[in-house]
């Protein structure tokens, strides 16, 4: 990724969180960028904040919806040209017990973590094999998207997201599109409230101690800004997987391990 200052990025959840440390590393570098977001005053922030340093593009995004997603690819290319930098970064941080699941979790969250990620390729990629100038495309898991856990519903999702990317890598090579995906340990945002928000009602965070818990370890967690320059690094790398920490490696080679255990001799 030699050419920052030629490129055109496009974020979701780019306004705030990890996008925005993204978006502030590739600022640093002269990139073009265009931020989508549900949060309109963090939104205008960013805007503000930015584009100081280059060309800031900010539009409202539900990136469960398709249309609106066709129409900002649309907006932005006119205004800042071709994306070739995709970050499918926004997503929601829900828990539910094994005994409190519902049709409707599973539809929010699956909505906006697995076909929010789906519906930003399906706009953007067919954008880039068309122009035949590669591109690359950067998908935010999770951690827990490597190794499953407890909690069903978010783990399914960002397994899904990490399946996907590793797929797309092997399928992109052919038109020179790079792809990453990003599985974050605790990350200092505020995630938990944009999840508890974005909720429709629905109860989404672990109540009580648990939920204080998650919420205090999160906040230990490493700053965007380092996440953002991660990013960057990795992309350069052209790396797989680009980690922000290494508290899960243990329990990836333990998976990984069992795994391999699990093949029939011969």
């Amino acid at each position: 990724m030699a050419q920052w200052q030629d490129s055109v990025a496009l974020i979701t959840g780019g306004a705030q969180g990890i996008g925005l440390g993204i978006a502030r590393a590739l600022a640093r570098r002269g990139t073009r960028l265009a931020l989508v977001d549900l949060d309109e005053k963090a939104l205008e922030g960013a805007h503000s904040e930015l584009s100081a340093r280059t060309d800031v593009v900010v539009r409202r995004l539900d990136v469960r919806d398709r249309d609106a997603f066709a129409a900002a690819a649309d907006a932005v290319e006119a205004e800042l040209g071709p994306v070739g930098i995709l970050f499918n970064n926004a997503g929601i941080a829900p828990y539910s017990s094994l005994s409190t699941l519902t049709f409707e979790k599973w539809d929010l969250t699956l909505d906006v973590n697995l076909r929010g990620v789906i519906n930003g390729v399906q706009t953007f990629v067919p954008r880039m094999i068309a122009r035949g100038e590669g591109g690359y495309v950067v998908n935010t898991a999770s951690g827990a998207g490597l190794v499953g856990g407890s909690n069903v519903l978010y783990t399914t999702s960002k397994y899904a997201v990490v399946g996907l990317s590793e797929s797309l890598k092997v399928a992109g090579r052919k038109y020179g599109i790079e792809v990453s995906v990003l599985c974050p340990g605790y990350v200092d945002t505020d995630i938990l409230r944009h999840t508890a928000q974005i909720g429709e009602g629905q109860s989404v965070i672990q109540p009580g101690r648990g939920g204080s818990e998650s919420a205090a370890a999160i906040g230990q967690g490493v700053g965007i800004d380092e996440v953002g320059e991660m990013v960057l690094a990795g992309m350069e790398a052209k790396a797989m997987w680009i980690h922000t920490d290494a508290s899960l490696k243990t329990y990836v080679g333990q998976r990984a391990e069992a795994l391999l255990a699990s093949f029939p001799e011969g």
